[in-house]
């Protein structure tokens, strides 16, 4: 129970179990929807909602924030995905402030897969940002220069978080698994690590380094981004 639950340590990060608790990292789904391989993480059910045992969720987040950490020492990329709507500014600031690449809106099908694709799109829009910024689209006429407003803006919703990604991520955080499964399936294809916010409805065998927690509440959320703001920042 989370009462039991030690202070656990990374080499400059605590997880305490009270501030978990207060956090909602132990509320998970509905019994109904309980993932059968996620039923080691459970330790209880409240108004039939399952529980997840915070000691467990402690160790796993430990060894997480251990990868994050060596990740960050060695100056690799973590890519921060986080689409479900009320997480979306919060994981687009995290993201910045340890400048890593992030993609907080829909996930867009091939952007590890067919990552060349993408990257070519990403310098186009890059060179009309350029074009915008220097004057060079002055000598269009203005309905021209609305269309290529309304394209920048398009092109900005898509990829402004990974317009310094110049290759592929070293590590994904998957904020949400079951919304943004089609990430975890692209990085799983090419091998690419990751970490991922299980909750009690999630397949915690989908990601390298499950992090069984509530993903639905901004709290939760919040907790969990801090902690890997923290270790990034004291680890570069």
């Amino acid at each position: 129970m989370a009462e039991e639950v030690k202070t656990l340590k990374t080499p400059t990060v605590t997880l305490n179990a009270d501030d978990m608790q207060t956090a909602g990292l132990h509320f998970g789904h509905s019994v109904s929807k309980l993932h059968p391989k996620m039923k080691q993480f459970v330790s209880g059910i409240k108004n039939n909602v399952h529980i997840i045992d915070l000691e467990k969720t402690a160790k796993e987040f430990e060894h997480a924030l251990k990868f994050i950490s060596r990740l960050a020492a060695e100056g690799k990329t973590l890519l921060v995905v986080g689409t479900k709507i009320q997480m979306k500014e919060m994981a687009r600031t995290i993201a910045q402030d340890v400048s890593m690449p992030y993609v907080v809106e829909r996930w867009l099908g091939g952007t590890i897969t067919n990552f060349e694709t993408i990257s070519a799109r990403v310098s186009y829009y890059k060179e009309l940002e350029t074009k915008k910024a220097t004057g060079g689209l002055e000598k269009y006429t203005k309905k021209e220069r609305l269309l290529f407003d309304r394209e920048l803006e398009n092109l900005k919703k898509k990829f402004e978080g990974i317009k310094h990604m110049s290759k592929l991520p070293d590590a994904v955080l998957i904020l949400d698994v079951k919304k943004d499964i089609a990430c975890a399936r692209e990085a799983k294809r090419r091998g690419i690590t990751i970490v991922g916010v299980t909750d009690t409805n999630i397949d915690p065998t989908i990601v390298n380094y499950p992090i069984p927690a509530n993903d639905d509440a901004m709290s939760s959320v919040r907790y969990i981004l801090e902690k890997v703001k923290e270790t990034i920042l004291s680890a570069k």
